[in-house]
């Protein structure tokens, strides 16, 4: 005590400091603290194929709705792959190419080649992958790529001046051929997405492809960082062709309409939160959900958990022990107890990681893209997603929903509550971090 007395002020003012500072961070970092609300409502109830809907989801995410365009989901690599590889080698004009993770390997090889190939013909290549995600791609390749006219751009790499910003990454899939045709959805580059999901070697996944103002309006995802990055702002038909400009007749859908969201990490602007809470609100019939890491916050289990006690049909489906990341399922598994309770019924897929981020409400509403339903992505990462509504599209969407769920096992109330205290323990503990995780 008389050491503590006899310390000058000024150290232990700065031994408060720095005490008071670490305590700041950990509850920045590790917990909910002021960062969101606990509950949402809404001033007026609407069903997905309203303009009501559309419009409170335009405003809520400020962007606009449009109609027109075209999708298409691709299922696993033996699809999306060689329609990706197809688009590229068709472009002639500009490929913007962004993506999260890039590793060597044979995926790699094929769109390098496709890549240089386009940049040494005098297309304009352009790529942007995030610097954690991307940090195992081969030096030699890109300086070939380059070599070839090719630009190559790291998002936020771990340069000194941007470690406060490492943890914010970039997530968003988008590839754009010429501005008329697009891929969004969970795939990047890495064998692992070669095949059919065959095995466990191989994950289940897919990507939508986008066409006509679908796809001029998917650029804005790229676009919005490669200009963050660069500087460069993309102008003029290589990229915005006229064809698809506003008042410019679509030749896709006239019923189809969409809403593109591009998501940036934000203290005060959560559109991926406000995107998925409304889509759940304005369920009347059924939701049926795919994400990888799902952990929902607090008013998304609320109004999952309403919508399935009032009696609509509210399926999840999850990876099993095949996933990449296990702390994040342990996470979700804290709340699977309140939302078998209130009728959600939950599937583990089981023959191999499931990927892909998919969600469909009433056979009419899709929300497909690159963002998974936890904090990270609805809070740090940039994201980018499609809500479109088209029942032919939500047709599909559906459809691949109910043929995992062939391939799933569903986990029931009783057996699951049933489980260990060591589950439920490791549950609890890999909460700690799913602000982060």
């Amino acid at each position: 005590m008389n050491a503590i007395l006899s310390t000058p002020a000024w150290v232990l003012f700065f031994f408060v400091l720095g005490i008071w500072a670490a305590i700041t961070v950990l509850v920045t970092l590790f917990t909910s603290l002021g960062q969101r609300v606990s509950a949402a409502s809404v001033t007026k109830n609407c069903t997905v194929d309203s303009s009501d809907f559309l419009l409170a989801i335009a405003g809520a995410v400020n962007a606009p709705v449009q109609e027109g365009g075209n999708a298409l989901v691709l299922n696993n690599g033996d699809e999306f792959f060689p329609r990706i590889l197809q688009a590229l080698a068709e472009a002639e004009r500009s490929i913007n190419f962004m993506i999260y993770i890039w590793e060597p390997g044979e995926v790699s090889e094929m769109f390098f080649d496709a890549l240089i190939a386009k940049a040494r013909e005098g297309v304009e290549v352009r790529v942007m992958v995030d610097g954690l995600g991307g940090h195992k791609a081969p030096d030699e390749r890109i300086a070939e790529l380059q070599a070839a006219s090719g630009r190559w751009e790291w998002f936020h790499p771990p340069h000194f001046g941007k470690l406060t910003r490492f943890h914010k990454r970039n997530h968003r899939r988008a590839i754009i051929v010429d501005g008329t045709i697009g891929f969004t959805g969970g795939a990047a580059i890495r064998d692992v997405w070669l095949g059919n999901a065959q095995d466990s070697d191989h994950w289940r996944d897919c990507m939508v492809e986008v066409r006509g103002c679908m796809a001029a309006n998917l650029q804005s995802a790229f676009a919005q960082l490669w200009s963050h990055t660069t500087g460069e702002v993309l102008v003029g038909p290589a990229f915005y062709p006229p064809e698809h400009a506003e008042g410019a007749e679509d030749p896709g859908d006239p019923l189809a309409r969409h809403i593109n969201v591009v998501s940036s990490p934000s203290n005060e602007s959560h559109p991926l939160r406000r995107l998925f809470w409304l889509s759940f609100s304005a369920a009347r019939e059924k939701i049926y959900i795919t994400n990888p890491y799902f952990i929902p916050d607090d008013a998304a289990r609320a109004i999952l958990e309403e919508r399935a006690r009032e009696g609509v049909d509210v399926r999840v489906l999850v990876p099993n022990e095949h996933i990449d990341l296990p702390p994040l399922r342990w996470a979700s598994h804290s709340y699977f107890g309140e939302l078998l309770d209130a009728g959600v019924r939950i599937y583990e897929y089981q023959p191999t990681m499931i990927h892909q981020k998919m969600l469909v409400v009433d056979g009419k509403w899709s929300v497909v893209g690159s963002a998974n339903m936890d904090v990270r992505s609805k809070e740090l990462n940039q994201e980018n997603v499609l809500g479109i509504l088209d029942p032919a599209f939500a047709a599909e969407v559906e459809n691949t929903f109910l043929r995992d769920l062939e391939r799933a096992r569903e986990i029931h109330r009783d057996e699951w509550h049933r489980r260990g205290a060591f589950a439920r323990v490791r549950e609890k503990l890999s909460l700690l971090f799913e602000e982060q995780i």
